[in-house]
């Protein structure tokens, strides 16, 4: 690429950045306050953001593994729930909650209201930016909290976290896998697709776009340029003039999407598994193909809201058992680089 367009790209990607912070600014007119803890949050404290509706049977596993971690406060986002998730939210000391009616599509799925609290609350530290289906782990993360993480971050000079977003799946119909709130939801989502993934650069934002697993082995293997992203910056040390582009999948300025090593080598990397295909996802996509909030063009997965409504087998004889996080490096799923 010339200097010319190199200055040009530069130039586009800045106004695109603040394009989306003023969204923020002006979508911040749709939260309302729950409740506001956020004079308890330290210097130094590692922060959770999350966008949640109806996710009462997940959170109590969230929280507890993420503040095992060492997240210090969890800054949430409840978009009009009706199953207690409200109420719970704001029962626990370390969440601040605020609450909304708009749509979640229009918002950017979430991205816009989160942007508004991590512009005000998340400047300089840490964050994590997080569904409420979506567990982190990471090399050693069972005895190397997530202090002891940024810490080697920061030590070679990184401001972003790559992972690779894994669906973990049960065997046997999806119904059938019971899963009451609190429980380790990977007792009954313990298997996964460890080999079918695509991965190429996105030449504007030089992100990695990683499509793959189960779901574009099962529901999009005719068409799997339009499989779900996979890959993902969720832990960035934040400055309130970054800004998420497509969730957490990339970022602005662009550099924070290099969590990857061109040369040849490694770089620390985590998985986040992700607990969609809980027995729950049954019902739910049902409602979520009528309400038409979750995709851009939400017409094109009705046949995927259809399958899962359908109650599906998502094993097959390929499939592999999770065992723990030293499995998935080996698989090449996440690596360690040189933090040994």
């Amino acid at each position: 690429m010339s200097v010319l367009l190199q200055a040009w790209e530069a130039y586009r990607l800045r106004w695109k950045r603040r394009r989306l912070l003023f969204r923020a600014l002006r979508k911040r007119r749709q939260l309302r306050p729950v409740v506001d803890r956020t004079d308890r949050i330290a210097p130094g404290d590692i922060l959770c953001f999350s966008t949640v509706r109806n996710e009462a049977v997940r959170l109590p596993f969230f929280l507890q593994h993420h503040r095992a971690l060492g997240v210090r406060h969890f800054l949430f986002v409840d978009n009009d729930s009706d199953d207690g998730t409200r109420d719970y939210l704001k029962a626990q000391e370390d969440v601040s909650l605020w609450w909304t009616q708009a749509s979640y599509k229009l918002s950017r799925f979430g991205v816009d209201w989160l942007t508004w609290l991590q512009m005000r609350h998340g400047h300089g530290h840490w964050c994590l930016t997080l569904d409420a289906d979506e567990i982190l782990i990471y090399p050693h993360h069972e005895t190397r909290p997530l202090p002891a993480l940024v810490e080697r971050l920061e030590q070679s000079e990184r401001d972003s976290f790559g992972v690779l977003m894994l669906d973990m799946y049960p065997k046997g119909p999806l119904a059938q896998h019971d899963y009451a709130a609190g429980a380790d939801p990977f007792e009954r989502l313990c298997w996964f697709d460890g080999g079918n993934y695509m991965i190429q650069k996105k030449p504007d934002l030089h992100n990695l776009w990683i499509q793959g697993g189960v779901r574009a082995r099962k529901f999009f293997a005719d068409r799997p340029e339009r499989a779900p992203t996979m890959g993902k910056m969720p832990l960035v040390k934040w400055n309130r003039r970054y800004a998420y582009v497509s969730s957490a999948h990339s970022l602005l300025p662009r550099r924070l999407n290099r969590v990857y090593d061109e040369d040849g080598g490694e770089r620390l990397s985590g998985v986040l598994l992700h607990t969609k295909f809980l027995n729950t996802v049954v019902d739910r996509s049902a409602e979520e193909k009528q309400r038409q909030e979750h995709f851009a063009n939400s017409d094109l997965y009705d046949s995927y809201y259809d399958a899962l409504t359908g109650n599906p087998d998502l094993w097959c004889p390929a499939s592999t058992r999770l065992i723990g996080w030293r499995q998935l490096e080996a698989m090449g799923l996440m690596s360690k680089g040189n933090w040994i």
